[in-house]
């Protein structure tokens, strides 16, 4: 540990594209807006984009193959032994595409993070911007929350409404979501590594108190509404 890190919450974080997410928590770290040392940044795509952003901050950048692997657990538990060499206190999901198996999700329990683009438990698994349209939703968004052995069930942290307008389409939709993405996981990353976020029995508390609903960032304030114990 150096000066710079010293304090600071140390993290992997787990890609598996062009690392959007990962750039944005990047750039908190360097504006000093957030608490957090990455370790490493992983991913299961040898061709991720995201893996050279890491590389240009002097983070190391790891591949490995899930390809090469004979099934989910054992690549599970490469990418855990590979994740455990670098001592995070938390792993985050940033975009990172492939179902943990049950081994890997006990392991980290309480300790990962992942985001979700759709107002959970509303629109889990993939193409959720599309199925947002296609129900009629006129309400869509993004969700950050503990990861459980339940796809995209573990309890919500933080959710950003963005309102559905008339003539979106799913590309369009996806952006403005993507916008908000950005600052709710740094929101919610910031909370655990100040020791004001934990995961306890299935719940998420914050500030010691049981979030029986989401919090909820106002995107035109900036401010975060709603947190109900």
């Amino acid at each position: 540990m150096n000066e710079k890190t010293q304090g600071k919450l140390p993290i992997v974080i787990l890609i598996s594209g062009r690392g959007s997410n990962l750039q944005a928590i990047l750039d908190a770290v360097t504006a000093g807006k957030l608490p957090v040392d990455v370790r490493a940044v992983i991913s299961n795509r040898p061709d991720a984009a995201g893996l050279e952003r890491a590389r240009v901050q002097g983070i190391p950048a790891i591949a490995l193959d899930h390809t090469r692997y004979p099934d989910r657990e054992s690549f599970d538990r490469e990418l855990a032994g590979t994740i455990d060499r670098y001592q995070p206190k938390l792993i985050v999901l940033a975009g990172y595409m492939r179902i943990l198996s049950p081994f890997f999700v006990a392991h980290y329990l309480g300790h990962m993070l992942n985001i979700h683009p759709s107002l959970l438990p509303r629109h889990p698994g993939l193409n959720t911007h599309q199925r947002a349209l296609e129900s009629g939703d006129t309400a869509h968004g993004a969700s950050v929350h503990f990861v459980t052995s339940e796809l995209d069930g573990g309890p919500v942290v933080l959710q950003a409404v963005v309102p559905v307008l008339q003539d979106d389409t799913a590309t369009r939709l996806a952006e403005r979501v993507l916008e908000q993405e950005h600052k709710i996981y740094c929101q919610v990353i910031s909370w655990f590594a100040e020791g004001r976020l934990e995961y306890h029995d299935g719940h998420a508390y914050l500030d010691n108190q049981k979030l029986d609903r989401p919090c909820q960032l106002n995107i035109k304030t900036g401010s975060i509404e709603h947190c109900e114990s």
